[in-house]
């Protein structure tokens, strides 16, 4: 029997954190496990309410652990990944699970019997909305050609591009990828600790995407396993991510995360290329919805293309900042 340790980050997000430990709670693993939850200062309640439902229902694996800051979801991962690094927590497999999440039957075993089985050092699940519809979930690394098709969205140049598209096709087998979204990753020891701790400079996004380009170059293995299904409220925290309702303005930190990440991983020129490229398909996106007054114009973040270049290396410059904005972070005028 394998020992797992599960970590969830916590910001404003009680209601769901209590409906992901009962889904844990309900399912016949083969498997032992234990909850670090890391609420990153949400100064709501959540560390009390929490706390409370865990009393109530005497539940034992999990503790809450209250961060005095939040300074991002990396940071906050870090904080439960930096004491099984040292040895002070054991853990045969280390689990990074939303907290928007629930766990369907069998969804931790199949993640569990494929690491087992010696295909992967990395796996992520099946993500789904609450009727079973499936969510993208595995990818390829981002790249120039895969950001003009991002941004174009145009039927014809998806198809002239499909080996470079990020998101990758749905499966119903296990398949190899890049990336796996990070609302269910599941990890042995020895990748953890081949990795390290998560790369902190990043707020919130593009740090899941900046950690599997670590593993890629240090040679750990990424599958994605449909048998391990769970459910996902896509942006229960931010409510950035869901792309089935209008969007709010994109904050700061998403374009500084982006542009972190293409500079860090890829270099200037790769970095300025997909800045140009992405700009090129949008604007033509924008230009041909906004003339055919079709409806998808209106989910998009307002000013997303203003604050996309004012932000890009066309006019911030090829320097790594070492400090990230967090949420009180004001987007430009």
């Amino acid at each position: 029997m394998a020992h797992i340790h599960i970590v969830t980050v916590n910001y404003r997000t009680p209601d769901h954190v209590c409906r992901l430990i009962q889904s844990l709670l309900q399912q016949r693993c083969a498997h032992s496990w234990r909850m670090s939850v890391v609420d990153n200062c949400s100064g709501d309640g959540s560390v009390e309410r929490i706390g409370q439902f865990l009393a109530d229902q005497r539940i034992e694996p999990v503790r809450v652990i209250a961060s005095p800051r939040n300074a991002g979801y990396a940071a906050g991962n870090n904080l439960a990944l930096n004491p099984i690094l040292a040895g002070e927590v054991p853990a045969d497999y280390i689990w990074l699970l939303n907290p928007d999440t629930e766990v369907g039957p069998g969804a931790v075993d199949a993640l569990v019997d494929f690491l087992v089985s010696g295909r992967a050092d990395i796996v992520g699940s099946r993500l789904e909305d609450r009727d079973g519809t499936p969510q993208v979930a595995a990818f390829r690394f981002p790249n120039a050609w895969g950001e003009l098709s991002g941004g174009a969205r145009l039927g014809a140049l998806d198809r002239l591009l499909a080996d470079r598209l990020v998101p990758l096709p749905l499966r119903d087998e296990p398949f190899p990828c890049d990336w796996l979204a990070g609302a269910s990753v599941m990890m042995t020891r020895q990748a953890l600790r081949t990795l390290g701790p998560m790369d902190e400079v990043y707020f919130l996004y593009y740090e899941e995407v900046d950690y599997f380009v670590q593993a890629q170059r240090r040679g750990l293995r990424t599958w994605h396993v449909p048998a391990s299904r769970i459910f996902h409220e896509v942006g229960a925290s931010t409510g950035i991510s869901n792309l089935r309702k209008a969007a709010p303005r994109r904050p700061a930190y998403w374009f500084e995360s982006r542009r972190r990440f293409f500079l860090k991983n890829f270099g200037k020129l790769q970095a300025l290329a997909c800045d140009l490229l992405f700009v090129a398909g949008y604007s033509t996106w924008l230009a041909r919805k906004t003339l055919t007054r079709a409806p998808e114009v209106d989910k998009e973040p307002p000013r997303f293309l203003r604050d996309f270049l004012r932000h890009s290396c066309l006019f911030q410059g090829f320097s790594l900042t070492h400090e990230m904005a967090g949420p009180a972070a004001k987007h430009p005028v």
